[in-house]
């Protein structure tokens, strides 16, 4: 494959910017405005820019320009870059969040459109939250969508959104440059259908520039679902999945069987990946150790040499805190803006204890989860130095697309773009 290049705005802890490297692609240019993410995205590799605008060449390190993108200027990279990564704050449209909208100062499409306007990439790759897809979004996200695929007919700026979404609707397309307009798909995914060991609802949105001609069913097809609950049903039920666990207990294992559907659907995907699986490591992973009892302390030790796995106390279970289980994916990793730093960030341990006003005459143990099984949820590498206090690094790791589930997204682009070369 060529070399080829990328940006990455809003680019957090980087999750999207380490997925889209995996991909193939080399970083010329990382945005972030938080300052321990823009720490995090130093002491892994990072350089700051500077004022003074530079293409970095192969090895060189990734540029990162700390601050807010609305000064952020690109038009030096127009013409370099294969693809824009970015996904702009969701709290607009969060179930969460105040969900303004278009109304939020803190939406950031329009910065996005701009940086296409100045760049005119091959490609984007944007990802946001579910909350575009409900019904009192869906006519701005429907615009958010003819918008980027004409993100060269600037909105007046005295106007509002609706007036310029009546402009685009009218425009002929085939009048169009085909260099500066745009062949959009949107994709709803749960992060758990492409491996992520995660409940997580997300849109993804991809563009590409429409002069290359690249195929989207081939795209779709890239991107289709390669995990299922069903599977991971069927690997419990016939016992495939303890088989990778077997030091599990007899009363656990009783326990997640009796839930299970009485009729489960076949299908050929594999299973989903369960918080278990992520806790105790595949691949380059090895398993984290436990967290003893005697050491929710917030007390910075390395058990076994792994950092950030460190205990917390003062986990609590209460109505709308539901904990995390260990044969499921985990629930959805959030940001720290509801309540409790990193959301409902508690799971249910093996251990049981006694307690006779259980109708089972036990309870189980809970505990919060660590940054680190935090982060193995999110699929970062144990390698990844994230910075700041806990409820930083839990904050951005809420805010990060999950890397595997933006490398299978990258990956397709990449696909696409050299099959499209290929044909032309």
């Amino acid at each position: 494959m060529a070399d080829r290049t990328s940006v990455e705005l809003f680019a957090g802890g980087g999750g999207l910017a380490m997925a889209v490297h995996r991909a193939g692609f080399r970083p010329l240019l990382l945005n972030e405005f938080a300052r321990h993410a823009c720490d995090t995205l130093e002491a892994n590799g990072a350089k700051p820019r500077g004022e003074d605008e530079w293409v970095p060449e192969l090895g060189q390190p990734w540029p990162l320009v700390a601050g807010d993108v609305q000064k952020l200027r690109l038009t030096y990279l127009n013409g370099r870059v294969d693809v824009l990564a970015g996904g702009p704050p969701c709290q607009p449209f969060s179930l969460g969040g105040v969900a303004k909208g278009d109304e939020d100062r803190r939406n950031m499409f329009p910065e996005l459109f701009r940086a296409i306007r100045e760049i005119q990439p091959k490609a984007v790759i944007c990802e946001n939250v579910r909350g575009l897809l409900r019904p009192s979004f869906k006519p701005y996200f429907e615009y958010i969508l003819r918008e980027l695929s004409l993100p060269f007919l600037e909105r007046d700026p005295d106007s509002n959104w609706e007036t310029h979404d009546a402009v685009l609707r009218e425009t002929d397309l085939a009048s169009v440059d085909p260099t500066k307009r745009y062949d959009v798909v949107m994709t709803p995914v749960n992060a758990a259908d492409y491996g992520v060991p995660q409940i997580r609802n997300r849109v993804i949105i991809a563009a590409f520039r429409a002069d290359l001609g690249v195929n989207l069913d081939r795209f779709r097809d890239l991107v289709r679902p390669t995990h299922s609950e069903a599977a991971l049903f069927r690997s419990i039920r016939d016992g495939h999945y303890w088989e990778r666990h077997p030091d599990v207990p007899k009363h656990v294992r009783d326990r997640v069987e009796a839930t299970l559907p009485g009729t489960i659907p076949v299908d050929e995907l594999s299973p989903w990946r369960t918080l278990r699986d992520a806790v105790n490591g595949d691949g380059d992973n090895g398993p984290l150790p436990k967290i003893p009892w005697n050491r929710l302390d917030r007390r910075e030790y390395h058990v076994g040499g792994f950092t950030d796995h460190v205990g917390w106390p003062d986990a609590r279970i209460y109505p709308g805190h539901t904990p995390n289980v260990m044969d499921r994916p985990a629930k959805t990793v959030k940001a720290g803006v509801h309540g409790v730093p990193g959301g409902e960030s508690v799971l249910l341990t093996d251990e049981r204890v006694k307690d006779e006003t259980d109708p089972s005459g036990y309870r189980y143990r809970h505990r919060y989860m660590t940054v680190r099984e935090t982060a193995r949820v999110m699929t970062f590498p144990d390698d990844w130095k994230l910075s700041g206090p806990r409820g930083e690094k839990m904050r951005q790791l809420g805010n990060a697309v999950p890397v595997l589930l933006g490398q299978v997204f990258a990956e397709a682009v990449a696909g696409c773009l050299d099959e499209a070369v290929s044909a032309q």
